[in-house]
């Protein structure tokens, strides 16, 4: 028989309602005649609630009594579950990560999946049970310690269980009905997509666009897993087909730019009068790197006699004061003037594996923000991507004009 993995995230399965709504959606594959492993996480709400207990418990928590505690969400959620499939009529019984097992490395509270057994979910599709199990979690082999995925982990469990088990596909089912081609709530013109690939996806992914969660994309790409959202709140009688994640090959919808998405989450840092010498670079990037603080767009400014330059570059919003007393611990190494920065800004970035094939696709953004009076402080490129670093205050006249100029408002 074939398999299929479902998931459902935290709105999903809000409510003991919700979650029996939840049971009539996987009864519907399973008379379909799937052999069916549901993923579930915390309802919503509940880890957010599990996070503050902990921290008012003891505000330097250690992090593998976090993870015990954290984990239990999804550990009620999937009995929940699986007592309404039995309700239903629908064999099934609940696992958690660590009875799976799902191996994991021992970074508790972000934690990356290293290896699944899936014979005890084998014998179990052979007893003709339903699977239903606890998203977010796994155990360290060594410590026996139960570890988390980090937030939107249960998304990561669901693609890497399909590929363990050998599902047809995984399908993510969320609080919308698939993945849009921006934010229909800035852009009411925005269209769902049926189909797009695993690359502009993971694009789409880590530029803003909260559909998915960017390690689940990865490991859909690597282990070519067909991933579809789909929404939970369609009636199980009537589901639509939401979006597919495919290969390149599958995808036969040849647009040059696919989606527009938008990230508010950014900071700019610019040093001033750096000596341009061997070795600058790594004198500022190597301190942010050793305090874990990632680095996005870098632009380098050399002064006409060449002797200074200034750096600007971006760092998530939530590290940019962490940010800069990092920078300013290493001023005599790396030799600065004067450390500016902002906060009010936003990356739009326009997404297409059909940018391959066409030239002048960047440009023709620029023009368009320029007619509009929007300046571009950075900008940075790829294959399949370009994004522009701008002002937080033209964030939704930027995201309407790049939707209308690749004609993503056309239906």
């Amino acid at each position: 028989m074939p398999r299929l993995v479902m998931k459902f995230g935290g709105t999903s399965v809000a409510n003991v309602e919700r979650i029996r709504n939840v049971a009539a959606h996987v009864a519907r594959e399973v008379a379909a005649g799937y052999e069916v492993a549901v993923v579930v996480s915390a309802m919503s709400g509940k880890t957010n609630e599990l996070v503050g207990w902990v921290k008012d418990a003891d505000g330097d928590y250690d992090a593998a009594e976090y993870d015990a505690v954290v984990a239990s969400g999804e550990q009620v959620t999937s009995g929940l579950l699986a007592i309404a499939l039995r309700k239903a009529g629908i064999a099934a019984r609940s696992w958690q990560g660590w009875q799976i097992p799902i191996q994991t490395s021992d970074a508790h509270g972000s934690a990356r999946i290293e290896e699944i057994d899936g014979a005890r979910l084998d014998a179990g599709f052979k007893r003709g049970e339903v699977a239903v199990i606890a998203g977010f979690q796994g155990i360290h082999s060594q410590t026996g310690r139960i570890t988390t995925l980090g937030r939107g982990g249960s998304d990561t469990s669901a693609v890497a269980i399909a590929a363990a088990i050998g599902a047809e596909r995984c399908d993510i089912y969320t609080d919308v009905d698939g993945v849009y081609t921006t934010d229909p709530r800035v852009v009411p013109k925005a269209r769902r997509m049926e189909r797009v690939t695993f690359e502009e996806m993971l694009e789409m992914a880590s530029l803003g666009a909260k559909v998915l969660q960017v390690r689940s994309v990865e490991l859909a790409m690597v282990h070519r897993v067909p991933t579809t959202v789909r929404s939970s709140f369609d009636p199980p009688d009537a589901a639509r087909p939401g979006t597919l994640i495919c290969d390149e090959e599958t995808d036969v919808e040849q647009q040059i730019i696919t989606g527009i998405a938008f990230a508010r989450d950014e900071a700019q840092i610019t040093l001033r009068r750096v000596k341009d010498s061997p070795g600058v670079a790594a004198a500022i990037f190597g301190p942010l790197a050793d305090a874990n603080i990632n680095v996005d767009m870098i632009i380098q400014t050399v002064s006409g006699d060449q002797s200074t330059t200034d750096m600007t570059f971006t760092v998530p919003a939530a590290d940019y004061d962490r940010a800069r007393t990092v920078l300013d611990r290493a001023h005599d190494t790396i030799g600065f003037a004067q450390i500016e920065g902002a906060t009010d800004v936003v990356k739009v970035s326009a997404i297409g594996v059909g940018m391959r094939s066409h030239a002048g696709v960047a440009a023709k953004a620029f023009r368009a923000l320029a007619d509009k009076g929007i300046n571009i402080r950075a900008i940075t490129t790829s294959e399949i991507k370009f994004s522009v670093l701008i002002d937080a205050a033209y964030t939704e006249l930027a995201v309407r004009t790049l939707h209308s100029l690749y004609g993503l408002d056309q239906a």
